[in-house]
């Protein structure tokens, strides 16, 4: 495994750990686990793709988190059953928020200002 795979390994399990930590304790806002969750779908494409443009990468994380977040808008009985359970809840989520998609691009932004430390010896 490259140096950088297992850089963002560590990132993306670090942001699980925080963001499952940030739904544990009612003072922390619900909007940090959507910028948590964007961040670690960032950290995952960067993981995927690590040989990819820093563009490449924003896009896909962008429109995957978009994508989630529209769905909360079809209301099949099948979905509703998933999203009801704890993995559908933490990845489906319940219902759709436009604030969410600002959270969504909050957390790639940071992705981004991470993955910049993280491959500042590299030319992306």
């Amino acid at each position: 495994m490259s140096r950088s795979r297992l850089i963002y390994a560590c990132l993306i399990i670090t942001t699980v750990v925080i963001g499952l930590l940030s739904r544990y304790f009612a003072f922390i806002p619900l909007f940090i686990g959507d910028i948590l969750w964007a961040l670690m779908i960032y950290f995952i494409m960067r993981f995927l793709f690590v040989n990819r443009p820093v563009k490449f990468i924003v896009i896909v994380s962008l429109l995957f988190c978009y994508a989630i977040e529209f769905s909360q808008l079809y209301k099949a009985p099948w979905i509703n059953e998933l999203r009801h359970t704890l993995f559908g809840r933490l990845v489906l989520g319940e219902g759709f928020l436009w604030s969410d998609l600002l959270c969504y691009t909050v957390g790639v932004a940071l992705g981004i200002l991470t993955a910049g430390y993280v491959n500042k010896d590299k030319n992306d």
